[in-house]
């Protein structure tokens, strides 16, 4: 995991649209960059349930909501219109922001060691730079909790 003060890695991914999003876009805006495991399971469902609740609390408070897994866009689509997200979720089917950001990691699932996506919750500040860093996230407190860290 990156830690709070480090400037956060710029990138370019698509989203569940295929349009083209980089962190630079945000320059200006708190930027929530949450990496979930995988869409359409039921942490991560909860997870993006919840800040698309929110998310006309996170707008007033401007700030911007990405969600990143390595699923594909086309199935971030079909995340989006089953649950009607009202956020941007962004594909990384090849790792490259999941292993830029340190969330590719060892995990162990009823004694069984594979390698997979660590929920994580960064916040990044309008300048680019990480201020809070979390990888002890439970999915169903997130959004509260993320909403809480931006008053």
């Amino acid at each position: 995991m990156l830690e709070a003060g480090t400037k956060a890695p710029d990138f370019e991914l698509p989203d569940q649209n295929g349009e083209m999003h980089k962190l630079s876009d945000y320059a200006g805006k708190k930027v929530i960059l949450y990496f979930y495991p995988k869409d359409n399971t039921a942490g991560c469902t909860k997870q993006a349930c919840g800040f698309s609740e929110r998310y006309p609390q996170f707008m007033e408070k401007g700030a911007v909501i990405l969600g990143v897994s390595k699923d594909s866009v086309a199935s971030h689509k079909r995340f989006e219109e089953k649950y009607g997200l009202a956020f941007t979720l962004l594909a990384d089917p090849e790792r490259k922001v999941i292993e830029a950001y340190d969330v590719w990691k060892e995990k162990k699932n009823y004694g069984k060691v594979s390698m997979g996506v660590v929920r994580t919750t960064y916040l990044i500040d309008e300048h680019g730079v990480i201020i809070r860093a979390n990888d002890k996230v439970k999915a169903a407190d997130d959004p509260k909790n993320m909403l809480k860290e931006l008053d």
